[in-house]
C-alpha cells in the first residue's frame, strides 16, 4: 500500500478565507427576496478578485428561477466562494465520484488493486454515468463502506442513499468541494494513485456530458467533471456539476448545483452561466476551450428494484 506524506497546510489566507466563506450567513430560501438576488460570498488573496467573483456570480444567478448553491476553491489565487454551500441536494450522478473513492480506499485498505470487474464498472460508472454500474458498486459496498469513506473524508453533510438509492444521497458543495480537495491535493485518504486514477476517469467522460462546469473553462487546462441529472416530483430537475481544472498553472475546483428547474436545460444553462463567469474571472484574457452540449444525455433515474 502507498504511504503518504502529511498533507500540507492550505495557506494562511486560503484557510481565514474558507472559513469566512463557509461561516457567512446562509442565502435565504427560494421565493424569498434574496433568493431572487443570491449573494455569493468569496475571499482571495488577489486585490479585487473577490469582490468581482461574488458580482460576477451573482449577476450569473440574476433572473434564475431555480435554486443554486455554489462552492469554489483556488490555490493558485487563494480564493474561495461560498453560496448556499452547507444546503443539501438530491446527489443524482455526481456522488458517483463519492463510490469510486470509497471503492479505491476500499481496496488500499486490504492491500489490493481493483479487479477488472470493478475496473470496468468504474469506467462506465464515471466516463458514461452508467447506473447499472454503480449499482453493482454500490451493492458490493454496501452503505456502510460508503459511510465510512464520508466520515474519513470530512463530509460530515453527506448521507448516504438508503434502501439502495444511491440518487438520493443527500449533498451539499462545500462537501462535494471536500472531495475533490482530496481527489487533486495529497492527503491521508486517497493514495496517490487513487487519486490519478479518479481525474483519470473524469478527464474521459463522454463528449455528450462534458457540459456544466467545463463551460468556459481557458485552453490548456486539462477538465475533469462529473454531471448528475435527475427529474422528481418535489424540486423539479437537479442539475448538478463538480469539476477540477489542473495544469497549465492551475489548480482550481468548482461544484455547482441546482434544484427547481423547469427543464434539465434550464438547470445546464444555470450551472454553466456561474462557470463561465469564474472561468472568466479566475483566467482573464484567455480564450475559452471547446464545449460540447448535453444534446445525447438520456434521463438518469433511480434504480428500479432498490437493494437488489
Amino acid at each position: 500500500m502507498t504511504r503518504h506524506r502529511t498533507p500540507r497546510r492550505p495557506r494562511a489566507a486560503l484557510s481565514v478565507a474558507l472559513a469566512a466563506a463557509v461561516l457567512a450567513p446562509p442565502v435565504a430560501g427560494a421565493g424569498s427576496a434574496a433568493a431572487a438576488a443570491p449573494q455569493a460570498v468569496c475571499a482571495s488573496d488577489r486585490a479585487g478578485l473577490a469582490d468581482k467573483l461574488s458580482r460576477d456570480i451573482t449577476a450569473a444567478l440574476r433572473g434564475k428561477s431555480g435554486t443554486t448553491a455554489v462552492s469554489l476553491r483556488d490555490h493558485t489565487t487563494g480564493t474561495v466562494c461560498s453560496l448556499r454551500a452547507d444546503q443539501k441536494f438530491d446527489s443524482a450522478s455526481v456522488v458517483k465520484v463519492t463510490v469510486l473513492a470509497a471503492l479505491l480506499r476500499d481496496a488500499g485498505k486490504h492491500h489490493r488493486h481493483l479487479t477488472d470487474r470493478e475496473s470496468q464498472l468504474a469506467t462506465k460508472m464515471i466516463t458514461k454515468s452508467d447506473n447499472d454500474a454503480t449499482t453493482k458498486l454500490w451493492r458490493q459496498l454496501g452503505r456502510e463502506k460508503v459511510s465510512a469513506f464520508v466520515r474519513a473524508a470530512g463530509m460530515r453533510h453527506t448521507v448516504p442513499g438508503r434502501d439502495g438509492y444511491w440518487g438520493l444521497t443527500q449533498i451539499t458543495a462545500n462537501d462535494e468541494e471536500k472531495l475533490l480537495e482530496l481527489v487533486t491535493r495529497r492527503n491521508r485518504v486517497l493514495s496517490d494513485n487513487s487519486r490519478a486514477y479518479i481525474l483519470e476517469l473524469m478527464g474521459k467522460v463522454i463528449p455528450s456530458q462534458r457540459w456544466g462546469t467545463p463551460a468556459g473553462a481557458p485552453n490548456g487546462v486539462r477538465i475533469q467533471v462529473k454531471n448528475g441529472w435527475l427529474e422528481r416530483d418535489t424540486h423539479g430537475w437537479r442539475v448538478h456539476s463538480v469539476g477540477a481544472f489542473t495544469g497549465g498553472g492551475h489548480n482550481y475546483t468548482m461544484t455547482v448545483l441546482t434544484q427547481d428547474n423547469s427543464a434539465m436545460e434550464t438547470g445546464v444553462s444555470t450551472v454553466e452561466a456561474v462557470s463561465r463567469a469564474v472561468h472568466r474571472d479566475l483566467n482573464p484574457g484567455a480564450h475559452d476551450a471547446k464545449l460540447y452540449l448535453p444534446t445525447d444525455s438520456p434521463q438518469e433515474t433511480l434504480p428500479a428494484v432498490p437493494g437488489k
